[in-house]
């Protein structure tokens, strides 16, 4: 299926490895031009190599960190000049640090609401101009399955990705008039560093294996085991493509089933 990408601007955060890698190298395989951001300026100039030199389409690699508005305007202003405009923006990071609620000072609670919720908030401001002039655009933030289900020891990831999930779904009615469409991307347990990290994490607070513990989050997926970050990806383009053109406002899990809620 022709996606009706080529040609497209993507902007395309935490975008070094993992999920955010994943998506941007597929978006350009898809004739996108990226632009990825990510903290490691060595390793942001690689991938945009690696995907430049597999995809043959242009890529840039802008370091910066997601809780800076001067990285993120940097990162806009770099965009624009390489490419001029922007037409997606995928909105992703890392994690903040695992925890119970209470465990967190404000200095904590402060960082991680700069790290999920302000960079989201942004992000989509800043590429909005350019949208609106190029006749409309698709953001997609990637949240996480806590906005569905809390999940044990991650407070901080639990009550902040929800406010981006409520970010998304109001974005999503104040710039429909513009032909921007929002949408939200809800990741299970894809098989990434961040997901590998936390399974050693809890394994070591249930003092149990790190095999263990990711034997024990395996059997919660009807699927029987952990996504791919290709599967997530391909999930991600398409609703942030032309052939997603009349979605906005949704939110899609990309599971295995692991979230039992029924909306």
């Amino acid at each position: 299926m022709d996606l009706g990408l080529e040609g497209k601007v993507a902007m395309v955060s935490g975008a070094s490895r993992g999920l955010g890698f994943a998506v941007a190298r597929l978006l350009a395989s898809e004739g996108a031009q990226v632009s990825l951001m990510s903290r490691d300026a060595q390793a942001i100039t690689a991938t945009a190599k690696t995907i430049e030199d597999a995809t043959k389409t242009p890529a840039l690699g802008v370091p910066g960190d997601v809780r800076s508005g001067a990285d993120i305007d940097s990162w806009h202003k770099a965009t624009l000049d390489r490419f001029g405009g922007v037409d997606l923006l995928f909105s992703n990071c890392g994690g903040p640090p695992a925890g119970a609620a209470l465990s967190f000072d404000d200095a904590a609670w402060q960082q991680g609401f700069e790290l999920l919720v302000m960079s989201a908030v942004r992000m989509a401001r800043i590429v909005c101009p350019s949208m609106r002039a190029r006749g409309g655009g698709s953001i997609l933030m990637c949240t996480s399955s806590a906005v569905k289900e809390p999940i044990p020891n991650l407070a901080l990831s639990t009550v902040l990705r929800a406010s981006v999930a409520a970010l998304s779904k109001t974005l999503a009615t104040e710039l429909a008039s513009d032909r921007i469409r929002v949408n939200q991307l809800v990741p299970g347990r894809i098989d990434t560093d961040r997901v590998r990290e936390m399974d050693q994490l809890n394994g070591k607070r249930l003092g149990i294996s790190t095999a263990e513990q990711q034997a024990r989050s395996v059997a919660t997926i009807p699927l029987g085991r952990y996504g791919e970050p290709a599967e997530l990806a391909q999930a991600a383009v398409f609703l942030l493509s032309p052939k997603g053109s009349y979605i906005t406002g949704a939110t899609l899990q990309v599971d295995g089933g692991l979230i039992r809620s029924s909306m």
